[in-house]
């Protein structure tokens, strides 16, 4: 497929190019090292002529998917977690359909990298195109084993006028991508993520999606098939880290975090335990969109933003921390929701709550606090979760 030169600042890798990408990738001194790392018993060599091998055949992104990153994520499940589970029966029967996910941002890494492996597993055709931000493209080789792994590129840090013309690229770029390409595609539905778990969608990111394509915003909407995705965690590995910036932007309005920060998060994402890990589909925007469609273009949007938190909200998978966390900080540790946890929950949350604390070492830690942010993070999926019953 000939893909239009406007979007190769931004686009995943193709076919065609992945042999260079990997040539370049194997000879970066920075990935090298990271290699080392994991086998530091094999000289350099022989690592790369194994890679190389490896490589054989590979000819698309989607290959290189499943030959290297399906096998990395099956073990991530498998040593961190106590399993990842897909309910994707709002979806259409027909697999053939592509999908524009919108979900709630939880890890910065395997959001999308648990989703690829659970499409592949309910025998969906092929993966997603995922949305990440240059922020975090820190070094040459990561951009480019993100491009290898069917990434496009967000641009952060923009002036207003850089910020529209790369928020039209990227928007028309994902029309392509699902309605040429055949392309499925994942995106967060905020900038970010949502530090206290209270997931809301950022109509700024709706009408990006709809700067793109062509008719009105519902038609260039319905074009890219958005599904609102829920991701649960029952333990977020970087809970503490999140309440660790709280206090620092507390303290310092002007603390930003680092690279460093960044690659501590990922790392802590992918590494840390997550116990349980759901993912959720609900049915597609295109179901109900033309509800909306005779509404103003600023309460159309708020609407759609509304709705679509809704129904996230209302598929979160709910686990006895989340009902106990509430209880904590509403009920004084009184067990007004008892049913959904024993006392053995409690204690377990309580331990896991101190070793997480414990991992904070900044100057002046205020304790109380740090315990009532990650408190705050556990109860709000349960107070959306009731709102959006109601």
């Amino acid at each position: 497929m000939n893909i239009p030169a406007e979007f190769d600042e931004i686009r995943p890798y193709g076919e065609g190019e992945m042999q260079r990408a990997f040539n370049d990738l194997i000879h970066d001194r920075q990935f090298s090292l990271v290699l080392k790392g994991f086998a530091p018993w094999l000289p350099q060599g022989i690592r790369n002529g194994l890679l190389r091998l490896a490589f054989t055949g590979i000819k698309t992104p989607l290959d290189f998917q499943k030959r290297f990153m399906k096998p990395v994520v099956n073990w991530i499940i498998r040593k961190h977690t106590d399993g990842c589970t897909f309910d994707e029966a709002q979806l259409p029967r027909d697999k053939a359909l592509r999908y524009t996910f919108v979900s709630n941002h939880r890890d910065i890494v395997l959001d999308s990298a648990f989703l690829d492996v659970l499409l592949v597993n309910h025998g969906y055709p092929t993966t997603v195109e995922i949305g990440i931000g240059d922020n975090l493209l820190i070094y040459p080789w990561i951009k480019r084993l993100v491009r290898m792994n069917k990434a496009f590129t967000v641009r952060r840090g923009l002036t207003a006028h850089e910020m529209m013309r790369s928020s039209q690229l990227m928007s028309s770029y994902i029309h392509f991508a699902v309605t040429q390409k055949q392309e499925n595609i994942w995106i967060a539905q905020r900038e970010g993520r949502a530090k206290d778990s209270d997931d809301r969608t950022q109509e700024s990111v709706l009408k990006m999606l709809a700067m793109g394509g062509e008719g009105d915003n519902v038609d260039k909407l319905r074009d890219l098939n958005i599904v609102p995705l829920t991701i649960s965690y029952e333990y977020d590995p970087c809970d503490y880290l999140k309440a660790q910036e709280f206090q620092q932007k507390r303290d310092n309005p002007a603390f930003k975090k680092s690279r460093q920060d960044d690659l501590d998060n990922m790392k802590t994402g992918i590494f840390g335990y997550k116990g349980r890990v759901h993912y959720h589909c609900a049915q597609p925007v295109n179901t109900w969109i033309d509800e909306l469609k005779d509404l103003p273009r600023n309460e159309f949007y708020a609407a759609l933003s509304q709705r679509m938190d809704q129904e996230l909200h209302r598929n979160y998978r709910l686990y006895p921390c989340n009902y106990i966390a509430l209880d904590m900080l509403e009920h004084a540790g009184a067990s007004a929701d008892s049913n959904h946890y024993t006392a053995a929950d409690v204690e377990r949350f309580e331990q896991y709550l101190q070793g997480q604390l414990a991992k904070i070492t900044i100057p002046n830690k205020d304790e109380a606090f740090l315990r009532e942010r990650m408190l705050t993070m556990y109860a709000n999926p349960l107070r959306n979760y009731l709102k959006a019953k109601k």
